[in-house]
């Protein structure tokens, strides 16, 4: 089984230094572990990207494991390693599936926080889609992150219908985003969930919530999202987070789970689990034990 990792840009020969514990844990484990070029993929230079990548005699499967990549680039990927005769499990659709939060969000939003977007950033479109919100507080992300280290300055609205404040975070968010900003604005419903800490760098409320892996739509891995706080060794709930991941159309994803202080369980969002990162606190080498035993099998 193969894994494919960003390469350093300092030395291409060598894996990206924040993939470096997990390129060991992978080789451990029994992976075959390949480099790519994710400048040069970022610029279109796809030949160039995979040039350490050689052909497969037969077909083979394989998993990026690397930085996030926009659904072209993606596709991209997806397609140079197929000329090379190898498969990544998910496909381009599943990626996308997972990675923007309006293409999954019709299984999710039972179970969710209630979400807006919208692709035009024009401040009266925007004024428009946050309407249904009326006067709840509201927090703010593109089709895949937010700037929640940036908690009060663009990433948490006390009210949608203030709209001088509604500019302000959206203007503060576009900023830091820039060129980085993937594809439109999302608008969820903010919800007072089960009380963690304060993060101690940006302020950010933290909550109990959790990272959950599956590999086809089995859960295979669980963790604490948060590095800080006392999760006081409370466990995560897998059958609610197991019968949601049914629905889900994707090989390999990752789900966040928390829960309200109503006492409700609800998804945060999820993600591809190939650009899913491991919290600080995991341990690599049993996630690629598990992960490559689930494959074999």
């Amino acid at each position: 089984m193969k894994i494919i990792f960003c390469n350093s840009f300092l030395d291409p020969k060598q894996v990206d230094p924040d993939f470096e514990a997990e390129w060991s844990a992978a080789q451990e484990a029994g992976f075959e572990c390949l480099l790519i070029s994710f400048e040069d993929l970022q610029e279109g230079n796809l030949l160039k990207a995979l040039k350490r990548i050689m052909p497969a005699s037969n077909e083979a499967i394989a998993l990026y494991r690397g930085w996030m990549l926009k659904p072209f680039e993606y596709q991209d990927l997806y397609e140079g390693l197929l000329d090379k005769n190898i498969r990544l499990l998910n496909s381009p659709q599943q990626y996308k599936h997972c990675h923007y939060l309006p293409e999954s969000y019709k299984h999710i939003q039972d179970h969710s926080p209630e979400s807006y977007w919208t692709s035009d950033l024009d401040m009266e479109s925007i004024r428009e889609t946050v309407k249904p919100f009326g006067s709840k507080s509201i927090i703010l992300k593109d089709f895949v992150k937010s700037e929640k280290h940036h908690w009060l300055e663009a990433c948490f609205i006390p009210d949608a219908s203030d709209f001088e404040k509604l500019q302000e975070v959206v203007s503060n968010f576009l900023e830091l985003r820039g060129h980085s900003l993937n594809e439109g604005l999302v608008f969820r419903e903010f919800i007072d969930l089960e009380a963690l800490a304060k993060h101690s760098k940006s302020g950010m409320p933290l909550s109990r919530e959790y990272r959950i892996f599956f590999l086809k739509n089995e859960a295979i891995q669980s963790y604490n999202y948060w590095e800080e706080g006392d999760y006081e060794d409370r466990l995560v709930n897998l059958d609610f987070a197991q019968e949601l991941a049914q629905s889900i159309e994707s090989n390999f994803f990752s789900m966040d789970i928390a829960k309200s202080q109503a006492g409700q369980w609800i998804i945060m969002e999820l993600g591809d689990g190939q650009v899913s990162g491991l919290p600080d606190d995991a341990d690599p080498a049993a996630f690629y034990k598990t992960l490559i035993k689930k494959l074999d099998n």
